[in-house]
Parts: structure tokens; sequence; C-alpha cells
């Protein structure tokens, strides 16, 4: 493939060379001749076509290969590449850990509870059962895993499951079992399953009703739109108060604060909808992303602002605009549909990919928020009190309901 054109060039020239030899023989061999004459019928008609052929065929191949080992939690070819899966493993759980302490639309929920007791409380069990999610879902695919491994690899294609069949007429590219080398076994390279199908799938794989299974994908749904509106809501009150009603007109009704919320709301929805249908990546990368940016943006400001009294507001906004920028550039300069549309690619750093990117720009931020407040005037004495106040609620002249919390 290094020269596609010569390959193919030399290819048809091999098999004209068979036929002409096999017609020049003496006596003809019939059967050779037919053999000959068949197999240049059936060469590629150009090289488009033979490319196309040998990049599946290429795939093919790849699917064919060990699988990897189940045992070793990062595997790679040598030290350095099971350095860097370790390394890239780490990342993805310090943006997740960091970025769900800082998630906006998180952290509005806790506004809806009428004391700082019941704050507490609805922090314990949001924990919790975000635990069970990050807890459950490696759980899943081994489970998952394990079943397709023990019962339907070595299985006969005369006998597949109903599951694998009925899935597959939902859509082949994401299941499908071919038969490629017609030995009729079902085998782990003839085997296709994508991942956003075996959420799905799992159910009738684990034998329940496909019931089951629309459960499943109105959970996800129902999931999907909560931090839907959690988000645009937040996105949209943001705008409307902090942005138009503190800064631009300040003497604005409430009727037209609301009338601009609600217009923010429909805007951001549609720019949402513009970005996401250029499809800039998988939803993996998607929520990683969003998890690294609101660490690296959010995550120091919320911390120094509530437990440093020094930290003023030139040091939260310079500091989350380094934090967001540092992390921004990373994802430009090092992820492939970015560096596609013609931003110049870079080295990945210490090997991590774009979706870790919350790694350098958390530590940037939280520095970048230290220093300027220490080269600024420090807040006055009402700011730092109002500190004190949100870190002991029940300090003197607190609310009733905040009382012996």
């Amino acid at each position: 493939m290094k020269d596609p054109a010569k390959a193919f060039a030399e290819g048809k020239a091999r098999l004209e060379k068979a036929v002409a030899d096999a017609k020049a023989a003496d006596p003809v061999d019939a059967a050779k001749l037919a053999a000959a004459e068949q197999a240049l019928a059936a060469y590629f008609k150009d090289e488009a076509t033979a490319r196309a052929q040998w990049n599946k065929d290429k795939g093919l191949a790849a699917r064919a290969a060990p699988p990897r080992p189940h045992a070793d939690p990062f595997p790679g070819k040598d030290e350095n590449a099971r350095f860097t899966a370790k390394l890239n493993f780490l990342g993805i759980v310090f943006c997740m850990m960091f970025g769900t302490a800082a998630l906006p639309h998180i952290l509005m929920r806790y506004y809806t509870t009428p004391s700082v007791q019941q704050a507490r409380v609805s922090v314990f069990w949001s924990l919790f059962f975000i635990f069970l999610l990050y807890f459950t879902a490696p759980c899943l695919a081994v489970l998952a895993k394990y079943d397709v491994y023990s019962n339907l690899v070595g299985s006969s294609f005369a006998s597949l499951p109903a599951w694998a069949s009925a899935w597959a007429k939902v859509d082949p590219t994401l299941l499908n079992i071919t038969d490629i080398n017609k030995d009729g076994i079902v085998q782990l390279a003839e085997i296709v399953i994508g991942g956003d199908l075996i959420v799905l799938a799992t159910p009738e794989i684990a034998g329940l009703p496909y019931v089951v299974s629309g459960l499943v994908a109105a959970g996800g749904l129902a999931a999907a739109l909560s931090t839907t509106d959690g988000l645009l809501l937040t996105i949209a009150s943001a705008l409307s108060h902090d942005l138009y009603y503190k800064m631009i007109d300040p003497t604005a009704s409430t009727k037209k604060r609301v009338t601009v919320s609600k217009t923010l709301l429909f805007v951001v929805a549609g720019l949402a909808a513009w970005v996401t249908s250029y499809k800039p990546g998988d939803i993996l990368f998607l929520v990683g992303a969003a998890f690294s940016l609101a660490a690296s943006a959010f995550f120091p400001a919320l911390v120094l602002g509530v437990f440093w009294k020094r930290a003023n507001k030139w040091g939260a906004i310079i500091g989350m605009l380094t934090g967001l920028s540092v992390c921004m550039y990373y994802m430009l300069r090092t992820y492939p549909f970015f560096t596609n549309m013609g931003i110049p690619k870079m080295d990945l750093w210490f090997g991590l990919n774009p979706i870790s990117a919350g790694v350098f720009g958390l530590p940037v931020g939280l520095i970048t928020i230290i220093i300027v407040s220490l080269l600024t005037a420090a807040p006055d004495r009402e700011t730092q009190d109002f500190v004190e106040h949100v870190r002991y609620p029940n300090l003197k002249g607190d609310t009733v309901s905040t009382v012996g919390t």
C-alpha cells in the first residue's frame, strides 16, 4: 500500500501473464486456463475497489488478533505502554472526581434544600448514588463479557440466541455476527458488539424479558433529560442574572428578566444542537471533556473561595479563565476532530489523552488564583465574614432554618 497504483498494476499484470502462459502451453490445460481466466475476471476493476477491499481485510485481520488479557489491568506491548495506560486511567479518575465536585447542574440541586442539615444529607445520598454508578458499570461490563465468552463464543450459528438475531435486526452496525470462515461455529473475531448497544442488550443476554431493556432505555433517556435541563437552566440563569441583570440592565423588572432568561434558554439549546450536529466526538469524550472543563474552570475557584479568605474577585476570574484556557488549548491541539479542521497538532503531554486535559487545567487555575489574589488587594471584611458564614452557617445572625445544624 506504499504505492497502490504500482501494486494494482503488478497484480493485474501477473494474472494476465498467467492467462497468456496457460494459452501458450502445448497442450493447453483447459482446467488451468479456466482457473486463470476466472482469477483475472475476479480481479479488482480499479484501484479504489482494491483499496477498499484491502482496508476491509485489514480490519478483519485486526479482529482476529488475540484478545486483550483480562487479568492485566493495564495491558501494553512494553513497559512504557503499560505506564501510559495507567497514567491515562488515573487522569480520567482525576477529572471525573474533581469535575463531579464542580459541575454546575449538580450544585444547583443543593439550592432546593430548605436547610444546611438537609443539604448535607442530600450531598451524602448524591455521592452514594454516584458511587453506585461508577462501581456497577465495570461490574456490568465484566458480567456481559463473561456471558458472551461462555455462552456465545463456540456455539453454532444454527442455534444463535434470540437476543442476538433480534438486536442484529435493530442496527447491524452495532451488533453483527457473521460466519466469515464458513465453519458454522461462532468465533470471537466474528462477533461485533458496539459499546452503545451492550447496556441495552445486557438484560436479554442475562435472560430477562426485553421489557427490561425498554426500562433501561427509558432510565437512560430520563437521566440525559434531567442533566440537560439542569445545564440549560444553569447557563440561562447565569447569563440572564449575572450578565444581563447585574452588568447590562440593573433596572430590569422581574418580568423582563424572566423573558430574557427564557429567550436565552432557547438560544443556548439551539447552539448546543448546532454543535452536536457536527458530531465532534463519541459520548465518552464529550462527557469526559465536560468533566475536565468543569474541573479546570470551577473547582479551584469554589474550593479557594470557601476555604481561603484571602481569595478575591480578580484571583477567581483570572484563575478560572487561565485554567479553562489551558484545558481547551490541550484539547484543541491534540483531539483529532479539531486537528483535522486545520488546528496545528502537537504531541501529547506525558502521553495523556485529550479527555484528561483537566489534569493540566486544574493545577494551573489553582496556582493562578493564589498568585493573583496575593498580588491584588484582599477582600473587605464583609466578604471575609460572608465566607466564614458559608463555612460555619450556625454563626450569629444566621437564619432560623440553619440553627442547630
